[in-house]
Parts: structure tokens; C-alpha cells; sequence
């Protein structure tokens, strides 16, 4: 585009040239300012096209151009209305055109100021005709305005293009932004599954070793230990599960948590009751896992602090929110002498994941002792 812009302006250039001196003279000294003006014209016109060659020049003689054009304007708007140059009225345009694209409206039209007053006052001075002193400064004019229009386009062009470049930097945070909610949500969904399936089998690894030494029941071992293979296998089905919870593919929330009350009351020997309350209406997979893996989360919780020990599990919806409510009964502080001290196999995370998930979807959790309780409950708005 700028290479074009330049064949142009040199085309009219020469076109001015070859107009203006193939026409009759009326004297010499006219013939030699009219030849000295428009070889200035041309040095300059020159000097003009290298200094826009790169935005960095562009730039550095950005002053320097607004003089030329003001310089230019008026030289050849001078030699315009002497008689014999009339054509040089095309350089004057070219460079008030140049200045209307590339300077400020005020530098503008400055330049087309000092332009058209070269032409008017040099035409009533040498008593040139009322058709040059009227039509030449109008033609600056049109020059002026086709340099305004240029101007419109080519600031429209940038901004669309900066525009362009914006959005393809805004797609490009999307979709990072996106890769690394996906991960997260893998890696929740990873700490969720291994938390509760490799939790409680750590809970019953560790309950089969305390058996071996401190009550040397092998018999009972045994049967912990084919329990923690029933958990094992039942982990690989969590993670199947996992898999299609990913792809958006979850049961019914009330059937999938009815289904970990079940698991968890038959892995742990603990009475599970589970209850909901209001109409069951469909949620979205994000909600319905949140709270599923609220529900699983609380359960390791109660196998590891308080074994054995009573659950409630209530699912309630209603117009605002649905609510899920896990209660673990903690008994007296102590524990069964004959029952062995369980260690804590989570790193501390679950907590903080469950709240993790409910903030993405503007839900709360809340979770503390209430009296010999500890309860836990997590909100998702309707």
C-alpha cells in the first residue's frame, strides 16, 4: 500500500513536470523559478517518501514532515499562480493530501492555510485571472478533504487490525484459561476418587495391621484384608465412574448418593441413614458432582476420626438452593479400648477441594463440631 502510495504521488509528480515545461514561457527568469521550485519540490518529495519508508522514521521526522508539507504547499502554491505554472498546483495538492493523512487536523489544515493563501496572494499581486486566484485554492481543498478521507480509512484499518490482534490474544487466554480449568477439575476429580477410595483403604489396611499386633487375630485380619480387596475393586469402579463423571456422564443425585450411603455402610460396618426431602429436580453435572464428592469426602472423614460411629445423610431441595447435610456422630471422646487408633492417610486437602468446587458455583460449605456431632454442609443455588 505505501509503495503504491508513492507510484502515485511520483506519477503526478512527473505529470506536473511535463505539463508545466512543455507549455510556452513568457520569460527566462519565469522559467528558471518555476524550474528551481519544482526541483525542490521533487528533493523534498523524495526526502518525504524515505522518511515514511518505516513506522520508526515515520516517527522520528514526524515535525520535520508537517514543515515539509507546509513548505511545499506554499512554494508550489506560489509558482502555481505565476503565469506559466499553473499545473505546479499539483504538487501544493499532494502535499496539503499528505498532510491531511499523516499529521494532525490542526497541522492540516495549516498547511492548507499557508497553501491556499501562497496562491491567492501571488494571484492578486501579478493580477492573475479570478478563475486561478478562486479555482486553485478550492482544488487544495478537494486535496484537503480526499487527505482527511484517506485518513478516516487508514485510522478505521489500524483499529480493526488492533482489534484483531486483541481478540487473538483474548482467544488465546481463553483457551489457556480453559486448559487449566479443565486440569483443575482433573486433578479434583483424581484427589476426590483417590481420597475416598484409597482412604478408606488405608483405613482398613491400617485396622488389619493394628488386628495382626496388638490382638494377634488372624482370622480377623483376613477378613479386613478381603475387604480392603472388595475396596480396591470398588476403586477401579469409582474411577470408571470418574471417567464418565468427566464427560459429563453422572446418575441422578439422590440414586448416587443412596448408593454411597450403601458402600459406605457395608465397608465400614457403620449404620448410614439417608433422606431427601422436597421435589428431586435435575441438576447440573458440575452440581451434582460437587455434591457427591462432598457427601464422599465426609464419609473417609467419619471412617478415619470416628469409626463405627452413626451417619445421616439429608438431601433437601428447595426453592432457593439444594442443600446436602452429612451429620457423623463423634461419641465421648474416647474410643473403644479394643478398637485401634487410626492415623490420619489424607494429606488435608479435602476440604479445601470441596470448597473448591462449591465456590465455582457459587455454593458454601460449612463444617464443625454441634455438640457430640460434626456436621457438614454444602449449598448449591438453584
Amino acid at each position: 500500500m505505501r509503495a503504491a502510495t508513492v507510484a502515485v504521488r511520483t506519477g503526478l509528480l512527473v505529470l506536473a513536470g511535463l505539463l508545466t515545461f512543455r507549455a510556452p514561457w513568457p520569460g527566462v527568469a519565469d522559467i528558471a523559478s518555476e524550474a528551481s521550485i519544482f526541483a525542490v519540490a521533487t528533493v523534498l518529495m523524495a526526502w518525504w517518501a524515505f522518511a515514511e519508508s518505516t513506522p520508526p522514521r515515520r516517527a522520528r521526522f514526524g515535525i520535520a514532515l508537517a514543515y515539509l508539507f507546509a513548505f511545499i504547499a506554499l512554494t508550489c502554491g506560489v509558482a502555481a499562480a505565476l503565469p506559466g505554472g499553473n499545473d505546479l498546483i499539483i504538487p501544493s495538492a499532494i502535499a496539503v493530501t499528505g498532510a491531511a493523512n499523516r499529521s494532525s487536523l490542526a497541522t492540516a489544515c495549516a498547511v492548507l492555510g499557508v497553501g491556499a493563501l501562497g496562491v491567492v496572494a501571488t494571484g492578486l499581486a501579478f493580477s492573475d485571472s479570478m478563475w486561478t486566484t478562486a479555482a486553485f485554492p478550492g482544488v487544495l481543498v478537494i486535496a484537503f478533504l480526499l487527505g482527511v478521507t484517506r485518513r478516516a480509512h487508514r485510522v478505521e484499518a489500524e483499529q480493526a487490525a488492533a482489534l484483531l490482534a486483541k481478540a487473538e490474544e483474548l482467544h488465546a487466554e481463553q483457551a489457556k484459561v480453559v486448559t487449566l480449568n479443565e486440569r483443575t477439575r482433573i486433578a479434583r476429580e483424581i484427589h476426590d476418587v483417590l481420597a475416598h477410595s484409597l482412604g478408606a483403604l488405608g483405613v482398613n489396611i491400617q485396622l488389619a495391621q493394628a488386628v495382626l499386633t496388638d490382638q494377634h487375630d488372624e482370622n480377623r485380619a483376613v477378613d479386613l484384608l478381603e475387604q480392603a480387596h472388595r475396596m480396591a475393586a470398588e476403586g477401579l469402579a469409582e474411577t470408571r465412574r470418574a471417567v464418565h463423571a468427566l464427560r459429563g456422564q453422572t446418575p441422578p443425585l439422590p440414586d448416587g448418593l443412596a448408593a454411597l450411603s450403601a458402600s459406605h455402610q457395608r465397608r465400614h460396618g457403620a449404620p448410614v441413614t439417608f433422606e431427601v426431602t422436597g421435589q428431586p429436580r435435575p441438576l447440573s453435572p458440575d452440581a451434582g458432582l460437587a455434591l457427591t464428592r462432598t457427601a464422599q469426602e465426609a464419609l473417609v472423614n467419619t471412617a478415619k476420626h470416628a469409626p463405627r460411629q452413626p451417619v445421616a445423610i439429608s438431601l433437601d431441595y428447595s426453592d432457593q438452593d439444594i442443600s446436602l447435610v452429612v451429620t457423623s456422630h463423634l461419641g465421648e471422646h474416647r474410643r473403644d479400648e479394643a478398637e485401634p487408633a487410626l492415623a490420619t492417610v489424607d494429606g488435608g486437602f479435602g476440604l479445601t477441594g470441596m470448597r473448591e468446587r462449591l465456590l465455582l458455583l457459587d455454593g458454601t460449605l460449612s463444617a464443625g463440631r454441634d455438640g457430640d456431632d460434626w456436621v457438614v454442609v454444602a449449598k448449591v443455588p438453584q
